[in-house]
Order: C-alpha cells, then sequence, then structure tokens
C-alpha cells in the first residue's frame, strides 16, 4: 500500500501541480486513514491490498473520526483525500470502484467569517512605528494583505518581481498553482516603497544568496531581521500582535483582513463574481459566505424602504 501512496503522490505533484504544503496535507490524511485500516483489518499496512479499502472501511473510520470530536471540516477534509486516493486506484485498475462516494460527507458548519469593520481596520493599518524599519515592512505586509485580499501562504510567497508598484499590480500564485493579478490601492504603494530601501539593507547585509530546490536565485518580497523570505508563522504572528494593540479583538487572524476585504468591497457595490476573482476562489460558493449582512444594514435597508417603517 505505501508504494501505491507514493504513485499516487507523484501523480498530484507532476498532473495536477499541487503544492508542496497541499501534497504534505494528503499524506498526512491518507496515512492516518492506512494506520486506521492497520488496525481495523488487523493487517500490516505494507500487506496491505487496494481492496481491502471498501466503503465499510472508509465509514468506519469516518465514525472514528466523530468520536473523537475532530471538526466536520477537518473530517470532509480526510474524507476528500481518501475519495481523490481511490480515483487513482481505480484509473490504475487497482480496484472496480471509489469506495468513498457511497460515504456521506460531513454537514459543514456555516459559520460567518470573522471580520474588522472599516474603523478597526484604520487603527490596525496605523499600528506599526513607521519610525522603524520593522515598522514599515510590517506596515507593507498589512497594507498589502488588506488592499489585495491575499491568502497567507501567498503573501509570504511574494517575490519582489512580482510588484509593480508603479501600475499597483500584484501577481499571486494561488492554491493549485493557479495564478492571478490583483490590483492594490495608493496607500499600499507608499507603505511598499517606503519598506523597499530597508529590504535593500537587509540584502545587503545577507552573507549569502537564497537559492530555491533547483539552486536558482530567489528574491522575496517581506524578510526578516537576517533577510530570509519572512515565514507565514511570523506573518500571523505580528497581525494577532498589532490587532491585540489596535483592537479589543482577541484572537484575529490575518485570514480575517481578506474576510474583510471581501465584505467590505461587497459593502460598497462590489459583484459577487468580480470578488470571486479577486480572491482567486475556484466556486462562486465559497465567496458566497461574504454575502451574509449585519444587523444594522438591514435595519437601514428596513427604514429606507418599506412604505410604513
Amino acid at each position: 500500500m505505501e508504494k501505491h501512496l507514493r504513485g499516487f503522490l507523484e501523480y498530484l505533484q507532476l498532473n495536477r501541480n499541487l503544492s508542496d504544503r497541499t501534497i504534505r496535507a494528503y499524506r498526512s490524511d491518507i496515512s492516518q486513514f492506512l494506520r486506521f485500516l492497520e488496525s481495523y483489518t488487523g493487517i500490516a499496512i505494507a500487506q496491505i491490498k487496494p481492496r481491502a479499502i471498501d466503503h465499510f472501511a472508509v465509514r468506519a473510520f469516518m465514525g472514528e473520526l466523530y468520536e473523537r470530536g475532530l471538526a466536520r471540516s477537518s473530517s470532509a477534509r480526510r474524507l476528500a483525500a481518501i475519495r481523490s486516493f481511490g480515483r487513482y486506484l481505480k484509473r490504475e485498475h487497482h480496484i472496480d470502484r471509489e469506495p468513498g462516494s457511497l460515504v456521506a460527507t460531513p454537514k459543514q458548519d456555516r459559520k460567518i467569517p470573522a471580520r474588522l469593520d472599516v474603523p478597526e481596520v484604520e487603527r490596525l493599518l496605523g499600528g506599526p512605528d513607521t519610525e522603524t524599519s520593522l515598522g514599515r515592512r510590517d506596515r507593507g505586509i498589512l497594507e498589502l494583505l488588506y488592499a489585495s485580499g491575499l491568502r497567507l501562504s501567498e503573501l509570504v510567497g511574494l517575490d519582489l518581481q512580482d510588484v509593480n508598484l508603479s501600475s499597483r499590480l500584484v501577481r499571486v500564485l494561488g492554491k493549485g498553482g493557479k495564478e492571478r493579478i490583483v490590483p492594490f490601492n495608493r496607500s499600499t504603494a507608499i507603505a511598499l516603497k517606503a519598506y523597499m530601501g530597508d529590504r535593500e539593507a537587509l540584502v545587503r547585509q545577507r552573507t549569502v544568496g537564497l537559492l530555491d530546490d533547483k539552486g536558482r536565485p530567489v528574491t522575496p518580497l517581506f524578510l526578516n531581521y537576517k533577510g530570509g523570505r519572512l515565514s507565514a508563522r511570523s506573518v500571523d504572528r505580528l497581525v494577532r500582535r498589532y490587532v491585540a494593540m489596535t483592537s479589543a479583538r482577541y484572537g484575529v487572524s490575518p485570514h480575517a483582513l481578506r474576510h474583510s476585504f471581501a465584505t467590505h468591497l461587497l459593502e460598497r457595490g462590489a459583484d459577487l463574481r468580480s470578488i470571486q476573482e479577486l480572491l482567486g476562489h475556484a466556486r462562486v460558493s465559497t465567496t458566497e459566505r461574504y454575502t451574509h449582512v449585519s444587523s444594522g444594514q438591514l435595519m437601514s435597508l428596513y427604514k429606507k424602504s418599506h412604505p410604513r417603517a
């Protein structure tokens, strides 16, 4: 079975052009299922045959996840990975039917995404001390997250050549390796220009150039104090720190700026299809999470529209 898993992961990498992070998630989810299958069947993983993966085993695995109290979204992700693995095994003629298709996907909770209102965003963007080099970098990060609605992984993956300051456009590599061009505003361009001098100083003090896994030079946009690419964890920490400094909110992640970006555009008349393109969503149903309106907006609309309000 381990051989089939390796073949599946190679297929994902070569044919579907998925990111390393996504492939690691597939490996983790399917490996967890195979460990369950080992205890479920009493057969060592190395000896398990593809035909042992049937809908009874998949259903039992999902039942165990439920008993452990795993979030429905996490359980659904694992089922999606098993289904993809099953389709691969069927395509390679190792099994006759994809077993995961007979197992229902856990019903998802429809949570309203966390977001900041406009005054909160304004206070957040004013949080960094722009008299310092790190403050100017942090201001650029916060401005770009909100101005373009980037995912955290998209932001930290940006290279210098991905940003066109004169045109105020950023080239983003999103999920599944899909590229999109997103605009940003004048204040973001000003913040990024202010940071560029500090970035050059960090590059000059670096003794060894940065190379990718193929030995080619890379030029990350946002750098840490050592001159290396800023990590997603570091950006997550700095966003949470500035939110704590400027707001009464607790536990607000960088993704809240992406939600705020979408919600504020929608509130000001942008159509859902355009927001979908800006966010890089594959399906408009994902973007529809932002169609919620506040009770204040509903009351305002009611007073304006109802003839006897």
